[in-house]
């Protein structure tokens, strides 16, 4: 389960690269940094906090947060293989099923292994953050 950390590691060193590029080119936003990997990066038609803290799409998911992720090594291998199960079994493209597993994580009261057996509300948002990158883990065959 080492893989897990280090493309983490990985992702996050790489995504904060990016945005660090993308926010030098002005537009008024300060640099931002994040541990999340590269695939997290801000969509479009989502939206940022003022502190660019939490992004959150257009349905009112919340679909990024940057701050640290914690979690531990189990607890993201039993998130990315729950949510990959459930992709599977809604078939179709999983990077099209992030969006509805998170809001469904966000609103269901139900604890289990996606968020740590917790509620989503449950959760620091490090733990949160934790969560999004295994679900989108998931949807990109990370686990």
């Amino acid at each position: 389960m080492r893989g897990y950390r280090s493309r983490s590691l990985f992702g996050a060193i790489a995504c904060a690269a990016a945005l660090a590029a993308c926010s030098s080119g002005g537009g008024g936003q300060g640099t931002s940094t994040t541990t999340a990997p590269s695939s997290s990066v801000q969509k479009s038609g989502e939206t940022a906090s003022p502190s660019g803290d939490i992004a959150v799409s257009p349905g009112g998911v919340t679909t990024r947060i940057d701050v640290p992720a914690e979690s531990t090594e189990e607890q993201y291998a039993q998130a990315c293989m729950a949510t990959k199960a459930w992709m599977e079994a809604k078939g179709g493209d999983p990077t099209t099923l992030v969006e509805p597993f998170l809001k469904d994580l966000q609103s269901n009261a139900a604890a289990g292994p996606p968020t740590f057996d917790k509620t989503w509300g449950e959760l620091s948002m490090a733990q949160q953050a934790a969560v999004i990158i295994a679900v989108r883990a998931a949807a990109e065959g990370g686990c």
